[in-house]
């Protein structure tokens, strides 16, 4: 329940949480999964990322910004039902929420960026690592998320159809021609934090690769190769298109829990494909051991720009 009786008035603690003994060093590292293109499978790799890091032994916190559709949180929910019914035990993150009802944050960014700024607090100082979902638009909420990222992963469909929101590009040379509004977000964000010796890293991964179509592929791989030099992002594995991503949502399971064979008896889905899947991304997240434990809470930043309307 709330900590507050009114839902907007403060951010909630964490949900069915299970906390691992010992101190907290308040230094957890942060990923926001973001694209301003919905349909990228965000919420799909936030909670990919989430489970694979719990069964490392990570203390894992969620936050779900997108707070209308809360797709990430509501496979969580299908997950805390689920897993006792089935009787099956497998590792849950602690979910951090903005408000009892997100929707009713929606239209009011700047409530919504100050109960961010609260759960954010609150997951810090619980957690190895966090994870930020965000939605599909651009928003001060998602503004705000991007300033506190020590890594951004952004999922973006294998098509030329979602790749402008890197950047626009000749369609003879493909080369880059300019920014997309979303680059140009992360690459303020990146500014905003080196002014506080913060590095902010940017990996972008290819979702829903197509078993053929080996021409488009190419082409893709050349513009996003070039595209990565020009605008300053690391090209992550490419995720395939699985009926496991989209069979597994009722049940709250995702790939990690697949190649830690936990999965409902009739699913589909091969269990070394997806262990390797599941490697190679986290292997491209860099993600480093433990660190050091300190007394000095990691500051939260936050930057009037974050709170600005954008065109």
């Amino acid at each position: 329940m709330s900590i507050f009786n009114n839902p907007i008035k403060g951010a909630l603690g964490p949900r069915h949480q299970r906390a691992a003994p010992g101190s907290s060093h308040g230094r957890a590292r942060v990923i926001v999964v973001g694209n301003e293109k919905g349909g990228a499978g965000k919420s799909t790799v936030a909670a990919l990322i989430a489970t694979a890091m719990l069964y490392q032994g990570k203390r894992v916190s969620v936050i779900d910004l997108d707070l209308r559709q809360q797709s990430l949180s509501r496979l969580l929910a299908n997950r805390r039902r689920w897993l006792p019914a089935a009787g099956v035990s497998a590792p849950m993150p602690l979910e951090y929420k903005l408000a009892e009802d997100p929707a009713m944050l929606a239209d009011d960014p700047k409530a919504a960026a100050v109960l961010f700024h609260e759960a954010v607090d609150m997951a810090m100082t619980n957690s190895d690592l966090l994870i930020i979902d965000t939605p599909g638009s651009d928003t001060a909420v998602a503004r705000a998320a991007n300033l506190q990222a020590d890594q951004i992963v952004t999922p973006m469909n294998d098509s030329f159809v979602d790749f402008d929101v890197l950047g626009v590009i000749d369609p003879v040379s493909l080369r880059l021609l300019r920014p997309s509004h979303y680059a140009q977000e992360i690459l303020h964000a990146r500014a905003v934090r080196a002014e506080h010796s913060r590095r902010l890293d940017w990996l972008v991964l290819r979702n829903r690769l197509a078993g053929a179509d080996t021409n488009n592929r190419l082409r893709l791989e050349k513009a996003m190769s070039a595209l990565s030099e020009d605008i300053g992002f690391r090209i992550g594995p490419s995720l395939r298109e699985r009926v496991g991503y989209r069979e597994m949502f009722p049940f709250g399971l995702t790939l990690a829990d697949v190649a830690a064979k936990v999965k409902p008896g009739a699913s589909a889905g091969a269990r070394q494909a997806a262990r390797e899947e599941v490697n190679a991304l986290m292997a491209s997240l860099q993600i480093p051991g433990p660190a050091p434990e300190s007394t000095q809470p990691r500051r939260v930043l936050e930057s009037p720009a974050a709170f600005e309307e954008r065109p």
